[in-house]
């Protein structure tokens, strides 16, 4: 006995519905957790999944790598400084049946963990550690995140501290500072360039006095650079060697007074 066409189309009604119902198409990215009668089953995915109606339940969870704010926190430094610091953080689910079923909301608990983190690690540190050393910082934070979301199947891969505001008379002080320093390196380098300068001279001195003509060759090399200069009065160099005879008959003069 045939069908009726009301049956069949019940039947294709039907049919209809139910592959509605069961068949889902999960991306490259996602995985489906599935629950049959409230049991995990296992994760599916990517490509074409099929359910049981009413029996079977999936709940989609993206692979993908995530990234998450960690709006500014108060934190005090280990040196009684206040400051506020703001981060970000890059995270993936590397466990899709974990993250479900270990923790109600994974990004919820981690922006949460990653706040509570950030205070804690940059309250340990002093102010000129939280501003120079912030890889090392970050890699503590990382560090930290990651042990933690390890049972709820996230890995924490990067950790960036993004701003730190800090109060207007630190920031004054610390310009008072760096101020002082930039001073302290020019009065130290002028230092410097005199003490090189003295030994230089101190150098020719000795050399000259080994060497007399080398101060008759100096005469002439200043001579001849004042002269390319056009000036108006010219000066000459005397050696004192031409006074030496001068000298001597001065003194032979005296003795002779001295002895009459």
């Amino acid at each position: 006995m045939g069908l009726s066409l009301g049956g069949i189309g019940a039947i294709v009604v039907f049919a209809v519905l139910f592959l509605a119902n069961a068949i889902r198409i999960l991306n490259e990215y996602e995985r489906g957790v599935i629950f049959r009668l409230g049991r995990v089953i296992r994760a599916k995915g990517p490509g074409l999944i099929i359910l049981i109606p009413l029996i079977d339940r999936m709940q989609k969870v993206s692979m993908r790598l995530l990234a998450a704010d960690v709006p500014p926190q108060d934190v005090i430094t280990r040196d009684n400084v206040s400051v506020k610091v703001s981060a970000v953080i890059y995270f993936r689910v590397i466990d899709p049946v974990k993250s479900i079923i270990s923790v109600e909301n994974y990004l919820y608990a981690t922006s949460q963990l990653a706040q509570t983190t950030l205070r804690s690690v940059c309250g340990q540190a002093e102010l000129d550690d939280l501003l120079a050393e912030r890889d090392k910082i970050n890699a503590h934070i990382q560090e930290i995140l990651d042990r933690h979301t390890d049972p709820w199947g996230i890995k924490v891969t990067v950790v960036e501290i993004k701003h730190i505001d800090l109060p207007q008379e630190m920031q004054r002080a610390m310009a008072k500072q760096a101020e002082a320093e930039r001073e302290r390196r020019a009065k130290v380098i002028g230092a410097e360039g005199e003490y090189q300068a003295a030994s230089k001279l101190s150098d020719a001195a000795a050399i000259i006095q080994e060497h007399p003509m080398a101060l008759q060759l100096r005469y002439l090399q200043t001579l001849r650079e004042i002269a390319a200069e056009h000036n108006s009065t010219t000066l000459f160099p005397i050696p004192i060697d031409l006074f030496k005879p001068f000298i001597k008959i001065s003194e032979m003069f005296d003795k002779s007074n001295k002895k009459e």
